[in-house]
């Protein structure tokens, strides 16, 4: 693994609402021309991002050790949530977006109609993890229909002896992420089968919030990203799904099925061409995703398909 620079402590944890590498005001635009004295073009402008909390640790990390290389470009990434930063990608707000879904097929048509033509990057992958408060000793095990039969609504004041009559007579407590938030479409999808999440969740698109509110509940469950639980291990408890754990080997051998996913950033084709900043960063991005991914407690993607999405980004110059 590469040796980072630049790289602090912060970004081995959670994401933050804005996230920049601070520079002089200047236009979002091509090189300026200057050159290091090891010869690397110093470039200006913004490059701007918005979506996945689950994404936002790897652009984190990713910003800031970029902000070394490359002092005088200010990328700043927002986290609403991956529909949240596709309704800005559609609106032209952005110039990338974070996802932890594929885009779904309505907002490409807005993309469409709006004349914005896109390019899918894949650059990690995340086995999305359901946790528990460690004092919790029954559940330790689910199974995906139990897990469905926990978060599915069905007018019930859930308790877990209602999973299994040896389980305490005691009401689950709920965290999920908010509706916008693509691990919360994940769930939906793999999980409910497009049921309605059980009504009494509280929701949330910060991750850290699901995290508090298991740690403060002996009675609580929760999911969101791997790399959330594993930035706070010490303070919760894993469930395995039908007897797999999730672990880096078990997410990238598709082992811990059906929550292992690709984690995306969706980019603007107009801003690679134009955006000489834009470019770099994203250039920058692929080149070190494998790496930021490990570092921040994901799963890296296969050399190959960095190399093909890397060969994607040059075709579009």
């Amino acid at each position: 693994m590469k040796k980072w620079k630049y790289l602090g402590a912060t970004a081995l944890v959670g994401a933050t609402l804005l996230l920049g590498a601070c520079g002089d005001d200047t236009d979002s635009s091509k090189a300026n021309g200057a050159e290091t004295e090891e010869g690397t073009a110093q470039l200006s402008g913004d490059v701007v991002g918005d979506g996945s909390s689950t994404v936002a640790p790897i652009m984190e990390a990713m910003v800031e050790e970029y902000a070394g290389e490359q002092s005088d470009v200010r990328v700043s990434v927002g986290v609403s949530g991956t529909g949240g930063g596709f309704e800005k990608f559609i609106n032209g707000e952005t110039d990338f977006s974070n996802a932890s879904r594929p885009i779904k097929d309505e907002e490409a048509k807005s993309l469409a109609d709006a004349g914005i033509d896109y390019t899918e990057f894949e650059i990690a992958y995340d086995g999305l993890s359901v946790v528990i408060h460690p004092d919790n000793t029954w559940a330790k095990e689910l199974t995906v229909d139990q897990l469905k039969q926990l978060w599915v609504e069905d007018g019930t004041k859930k308790k877990w002896s209602d999973i299994d009559p040896s389980w305490p007579d005691e009401e689950v407590v709920f965290y999920s992420p908010g509706t916008d938030s693509g691990t919360y479409d994940y769930f939906d999808e793999v999980i409910l089968d497009g049921e309605d999440l059980v009504k009494s969740a509280t929701l949330s698109e910060d991750d850290n919030v699901l995290v508090q509110g298991v740690m403060a509940d002996k009675n609580a469950i929760a999911f969101f990203g791997y790399a959330y639980y594993m930035a706070n291990k010490d303070k919760l408890q894993v469930v395995s799904i039908d007897g797999v754990a999730p672990t880096n080997e078990t997410i990238e051998s598709g082992e811990y099925s059906p929550l292992s996913r690709p984690l995306f950033v969706y980019v603007k084709n107009e801003a690679i061409k134009e955006n000489e900043a834009a470019y770099d960063f994203m250039k920058f991005t692929l080149e070190n995703a494998g790496d930021m991914a490990e570092l921040t407690g994901y799963v890296r993607s296969p050399q190959e398909k960095y190399d093909e999405d890397l060969a994607a980004l040059e075709a579009l110059r």
